[in-house]
């Protein structure tokens, strides 16, 4: 029967533009929709102040998909990343672990992207594709299946059939509900803090991850900006604390956020709009469905610890990437998509739950459990064997 595209992709943020871009640049012919325009100026309303970590397998994934020659000139490398416990009596760093990527690679563990860039830089690639197209202000409604096809009902009205729908349209997927795949929910009771800084002490492409309690403070490098180094913040803290701190005035906040860093790069000065994210962890009962495969945070969803959300996403692209182009005549159907639930299903549940356990030892309050985390990391660190291990399981190495 004719299809009106190969695949339809629900959801227009990072991982559905990367989606596009990807099964695009391989031949595929593509519709990608999403409700919202993205926003893709940095001081403009609505735009993602934060930052993502592009892991190395990340970074050779947008290379397949033609989007990394555009961002290269913009990406921050991360060469060390580097935890800092101050879990004492009082805001002082007592322990501070270097993890050097030249101990398991000659490459960066990653380079660091504003959110706002990577939209502005994807969506320009997939104006180069002709065999793609992306809609705004159009959303999915509404999911028919057979064996042989899908039909996405969208929101003005039309519908358009395929071989097989993607489902990146986040945590609250209305293409994963529409197939009735349940998603197990944790809150933390967190809020994330997201903002950029300036800083005279040079963060010298050193990623720097400070744990006290409330979880963890970390600033990841940029660009230098207006002349001055710049970093990325995430500070996840205590809801009633994320909201107290938003409400500051921009040098109470100042204050705040350089006593919170441990002055480890002089004073920081707020050089963006601040923004809240709510802390959860998230994953759905099945990775696909009849004709659908979920990705990115219709999939799962975990607190930002590690790099691990994007890249993760970035995972699950390749893998059904892979597949398809294996074979091309076979996409969509039930052992596609049976064979990438089993690739992905473990090895996200098992990351997950590696974050988790990370979270919450980051939000520990009680001195004798924050001695215990320092300890732990002590000992992780002095094995140098279990620190390449783990520096190969961050970058995206299965256990």
């Amino acid at each position: 029967m004719p299809f009106d595209h190969d695949i339809v992709i629900s959801g227009g943020g990072v991982a559905g533009l990367t989606a596009a871009a990807a099964f695009g640049t391989a031949g595929f012919s593509v519709l990608c929709v999403d409700p919202a325009p993205p926003v893709t100026e940095r001081d403009a309303d609505g735009s993602d102040l934060r930052s993502t970590a592009i892991l190395q397998p990340g970074q050779a994934l947008l290379d397949r998909a033609g989007i990394w020659s555009r961002l290269a000139a913009h990406a921050a490398p991360l060469q060390v990343m580097r935890i800092v416990d101050a879990g004492g009596v009082d805001n002082t760093p007592r322990l501070t672990k270097d993890f050097n990527a030249s101990d398991i690679s000659d490459k960066p563990f990653g380079w660091n992207l504003p959110n706002w860039l990577l939209r502005r830089e994807m969506v320009a690639r997939l104006a180069d594709l002709p065999n793609v197209t992306f809609r705004t202000g159009i959303g999915t409604r509404s999911l028919f299946t057979r064996t042989a096809s899908a039909r996405v009902g969208l929101t003005d009205g039309t519908s358009a059939t395929c071989r097989l729908v993607i489902a990146a349209d986040g945590r609250d997927s209305a293409m994963r509900q529409a197939a009735g795949i349940p998603a197990r929910r944790v809150a933390y009771g967190q809020k994330a803090l997201a903002f950029a800084v300036t800083h005279p002490i040079p963060h010298d492409n050193v990623s720097t991850e400070i744990h006290r309690s409330g979880g963890p403070f970390t600033l990841v490098p940029l660009p230098d900006w207006q002349g001055k180094p710049s970093s990325a913040i995430v500070w996840m803290e205590t809801s009633a604390e994320v909201d107290r701190l938003f409400a500051l005035p921009d040098p109470d906040f100042n204050a705040a956020i350089s006593e919170r860093s441990c002055h480890l790069f002089g004073p920081l000065t707020l050089a963006s709009r601040r923004t809240i994210w709510p802390i959860i962890s998230q994953q759905a009962a099945r990775m696909t469905g009849e004709r659908l495969a979920l990705m990115a945070e219709a999939a799962h969803v975990l607190p930002p610890i590690g790099a691990q959300g994007l890249n993760m996403s970035l995972g699950d692209l390749a893998k059904l990437l892979d597949l398809a182009l294996a074979a091309p005549d076979r996409l969509g159907d039930a052992a596609m998509l049976d064979s990438y639930h089993r690739a992905r299903h473990w090895e996200v549940m098992a990351r997950i739950t590696g974050v988790d356990v990370l979270n919450r030892a980051s939000m520990m309050s009680a001195q004798p459990l924050r001695d215990l985390r320092a300890m732990g990391l002590d000992a992780i660190y002095a094995a140098s064997p279990v620190r390449r291990t783990m520096m190969q399981l961050g970058l995206g190495a299965r256990g």
